[in-house]
């Protein structure tokens, strides 16, 4: 037997946690080294560990301090960069079509939406596809995105606004200074970025261009902080 795919976990709900770890604790070729509750722990995990694939959740906050959501659209294609070996498979209750394809083209490997027990059941296969160089979507989210219209801009912001947005909903009260330097490019660059964003967006202010982008489900909305119940059929 070759050495097992070795997966971590960043998920919120430490429920969720463990019904991804029954689904997976039967496949002896899968190792689950790493899970996280919050987007702040994930680059140490990466960094103190060989990690194969991400299983991810979109809607994280940022730290137990912060609840901010987790920059994810900005964080994935830097993560990749810095680690091109590692899938990540996307899970997610977020179903809008413009949202799975930001994802899938940040770098995402994969997409299922949570509602698609049949792909929860199958999670173990699921993995190795992806590992095996492969691209999943579940078939909700494939469906989610087949039913498109003809004529709707899928995507009106570019992959880099949308990284910008994405920093600007996380750190809400940061310098656009600030988030430039996050970002590894200029000021006048991000200020650019969000410029551009507010045209397309048809807004003024960086907080109405992150609330209009949840709206039109650019970005998956800001988490909930009241506790949710956990659906024991996962």
């Amino acid at each position: 037997m070759g050495k097992p795919i070795r997966v971590a976990i960043l998920d919120d709900h430490q429920a969720i946690i463990d019904g991804y770890l029954y689904r997976l604790k039967s496949a002896h070729d899968i190792e689950v080294t790493a899970t996280m509750l919050y987007g702040e722990e994930l680059e140490p995990a990466l960094m103190s560990q060989k990690i194969d694939l991400l299983l991810l959740d979109l809607q994280v906050p940022i730290g137990p301090g912060n609840p901010n959501p987790f920059p994810i659209l900005h964080e994935l294609p830097r993560l990749l960069q810095a680690h091109p070996a590692l899938d990540v498979l996307v899970i997610s209750m977020h179903a809008q079509p413009a949202l799975i394809q930001a994802v899938m083209e940040a770098g995402a490997s994969g997409y299922i939406l949570k509602e698609d027990m049949a792909a929860f059941r199958e999670l173990a296969s699921v993995i190795r596809s992806v590992t095996n160089q492969g691209i999943y979507l579940s078939p909700a989210a494939f469906q989610a995105l087949s039913k498109r219209k003809n004529g709707d801009i899928a995507q009106p912001l570019s992959p880099r606004q949308l990284q910008a947005l994405s920093l600007c909903a996380a750190y809400p009260d940061a310098s656009t200074a600030e988030l430039a330097e996050k970002m590894e490019i200029a000021h006048s660059t991000f200020r650019n970025l969000l410029s551009g964003t507010y045209v397309k967006l048809n807004v003024r202010n960086r907080a109405s261009a992150v609330l209009r982008a949840e709206q039109i489900g650019l970005m998956p909305p800001k988490p909930i902080t009241s506790s949710r119940n956990f659906d024991e059929s996962l």
